[in-house]
C-alpha cells in the first residue's frame, strides 16, 4: 500500500467521498478509507454529514471551497 497523504488541503477530503457515495458505498467505509489514506483527518459523523450533502445534490462549486483552494494557490505563489 502506498503511503499516506501527509497534509492534504482542506477541500481534498470532502471532494474525495464523491466518487464512492455515487457508487453507494456505506459512509463508515468511505470513513475507513479516508483514514487509511490520510489519517485521522475527518471524523465519521463528518463523512455522514458529506455522503447525506452530496446524495442531496451537493457539489464541490460553493465559495467556502473555492476560498479554500484559493488560499492554497496563492501560499504556493508565496514559495516561488
Amino acid at each position: 500500500m502506498a503511503a499516506p497523504i501527509q497534509s492534504p488541503v482542506k477541500c481534498e477530503v470532502p471532494s474525495t467521498i464523491q466518487f464512492p457515495n455515487a457508487k453507494g458505498e456505506h459512509p463508515a467505509e468511505i470513513h475507513k478509507q479516508i483514514v487509511a489514506v490520510y489519517g485521522k483527518v475527518m471524523n465519521q459523523q463528518k463523512v455522514t454529514k458529506w455522503c447525506h450533502e452530496f446524495s442531496k445534490g451537493r457539489t464541490d462549486d460553493n465559495d467556502e471551497v473555492q476560498e479554500e483552494a484559493m488560499t492554497w494557490f496563492k501560499g504556493l505563489a508565496a514559495d516561488f
